[in-house]
């Protein structure tokens, strides 16, 4: 058996791999879409499913007016005499040389929880990882960071120890590394083996230069020496290779002794242009300890691998995904978020007409405090999309429709509308580095009782639809470039995804509401990338 990568497609960062008995969890981050933080599930490392999304109350994560790329960033899990923790990074702030940002922990019975209210750790850094040493003392681990003139704002990693009973830190705060000559170290992850303790960092960068680095030292609080063979993973060098930006590992040990590094990858589109729509992706990597006790891939090299020999575990598929979401439960499934701010009845409801999602409009698209809008991740650049709306708009202020979605400055609105001149009508809403258009193509719907909206992905082109039946489909608006949703775009420094979804807005403040009757997600058997789904 084999597993083929990434394991978790689409915007899946910064993966904290964990394993509790038989069952293996991965955190990854969420950024400003909440609710914060998605845990998936595996027992055989080859089949994962998302689980859980524990930071679902605004007591243990508030977004309102969060900047787009911040908020969760990197949470890590560990799992310790029967308990959870959890750590996490809000991002509040992250203009010119500041971040802004606070870190917490909170812990669980469960992996589904309930999760305890935060314990505020500190805002120095990001990044922040809790290790349980045997003698029974934690330590936690980030990274610090540096605004002054003329230094490093990757400030090397630092370690303090915590002290659960009085849930906080406690004792001086020691630099353990200041990294390699890669430079911008982040992402520690800690984890005891034969007397070494051994300090695996993220460096190079989210981009193109990303890497993951091993470090080891005979006591937790360091100095760590560097693997002189250093990076572990990366595929700098090869602009050529399927999987990119190779970085950020976490590392597991099977049941059986084997090892695993779950780490960052994203897979760019083929038209050469390095953009990766689908953002950061997670992959799994067998490694194997040498005579010397450090860590390489098994197989020789840096490069990660597609396809990797899966563990001796009893194979544990989990149902498939439906492609058609009929609204017809009591809350949203666990594909579906929403922008900063949580699913509530002021906004979105299921009962009020059961069957549908009804959205009231709120914000516009722009905003980082109140939109009206819900998505889920783009998971494939060859796939399929479409939901039916029943929406009355009275002005041009009024709107809902189709979106798909990387932040407020670039996205793409399939929206129905209305104004003076052309009555109630669809057009396409293109934002590109926050300058607005529309497309000349306006469709007349004044006789529609339903409004079917489809968009057909295929790679680098996005083509929107429309129909009255469902049978007889007419295209609205131009092709349109998928690599604007992405986050190397225009050379902009962002770290989510491309998602897909359903919104409202009502400008003039009466939210106005809208109903989706379903809303469709269909990929092709081959996800364009030489590998079967």
């Amino acid at each position: 058996m084999l597993i083929h990568n990434p394991v978790l497609r689409g915007f899946q960062p910064d993966a904290s791999l964990i394993r509790a008995g038989d069952d293996y969890y991965m955190a990854t981050s969420t950024f400003e879409w909440f609710p914060g933080v998605l845990i998936h599930h595996s027992r055989d490392l080859v089949h994962w499913r998302p689980l859980t999304r524990p930071l679902d109350r605004l007591s243990l994560l508030d977004l309102r007016g969060v900047p787009s790329s911040g908020g969760i960033w990197a949470p890590s899990l560990s799992w310790d005499n029967h308990t959870f923790y959890l750590c996490y990074t809000n991002v509040v702030g992250r203009r010119g040389v500041y971040k802004d940002l606070h870190n917490y922990l909170v812990t669980a019975p469960s992996i589904e929880g309930p999760w305890s209210e935060p314990v505020y750790l500190n805002a120095s850094g990001f990044d922040h990882f809790l290790f349980h040493d045997d003698d029974g003392r934690k330590w936690i681990f980030n990274m610090q960071w540096d605004f002054r003139k003329n230094r490093n704002r990757f400030a090397g990693i630092i370690v303090q120890e915590y002290l659960p009973a009085a849930r906080q830190l406690t004792g001086p705060v020691l630099q353990v590394t200041g990294g390699t000559d890669l430079g911008v170290t982040e992402g520690p992850m800690v984890y005891k083996k034969d007397g070494w303790y051994y300090l695996l960092v993220a460096e190079g960068g989210t981009g193109s230069r990303h890497a993951a680095t091993l470090m080891r030292s005979r006591t937790v609080c360091g100095p760590y020496e560097a693997d002189p063979d250093y990076p572990l993973l990366t595929t700098v060098g090869h602009p050529e290779h399927p999987l990119q930006k190779a970085g950020h590992g976490s590392l597991v040990e099977t049941q059986h002794g084997d090892w695993y590094m779950a780490h960052i990858c994203s897979r760019p589109l083929p038209d050469g242009s390095g953009l990766s729509p689908l953002g950061r992706e997670t992959a799994l990597q067998k490694v194997v300890w040498t005579d010397g006790g450090w860590l390489r891939l098994a197989v020789p090299g840096r490069l990660p691998q597609l396809a990797v020999p899966a563990p001796d575990l009893p194979p544990h598929p989990f149902a498939a995904e439906p492609e058609r979401d009929h609204f017809d439960g009591g809350e949203l499934g666990i594909h579906w978020n929403t922008l900063r701010v949580p699913a509530d009845e002021s906004w979105l409801t299921l009962r009020e007409r059961p069957g549908f999602l009804r959205l009231y409009g709120r914000e516009s698209l722009y905003s980082w405090n109140r939109q009206s809008l819900v998505a889920r991740r783009l998971q494939s650049l060859r796939c399929q999309v479409e939901t039916c709306v029943e929406f009355a708009p009275e002005s041009f202020a009024q709107m809902a429709g189709l979106v798909l979605y990387y932040d407020e400055s670039d996205h793409y609105y399939l929206r129905i509308s209305h104004d003076e001149e052309r009555g109630r009508h669809l057009t396409v809403v293109i934002n590109q580095q926050g300058r607005y258009d529309e497309s000349d193509d306006y469709v007349n719907i004044d006789d529609w009782e339903k409004c079917r909206l489809r968009a057909v992905i295929r790679d680098e082109t996005a083509q929107f639809y429309c129909s009255a039946d469902g049978q007889e489909w007419k295209p609205v608006g131009p092709p349109l470039y998928t690599g604007v949703l992405a986050d190397e775009y225009a050379s902009k420094l962002s770290f989510t995804g491309a998602f897909v979804g359903v919104c409202v807005q009502d400008l003039r403040g009466t939210s106005l509401h809208a109903d989706f009757d379903y809303f469709d997600y269909l990929e092709e058997a081959d996800n364009g990338y030489g590998l079967s789904d």
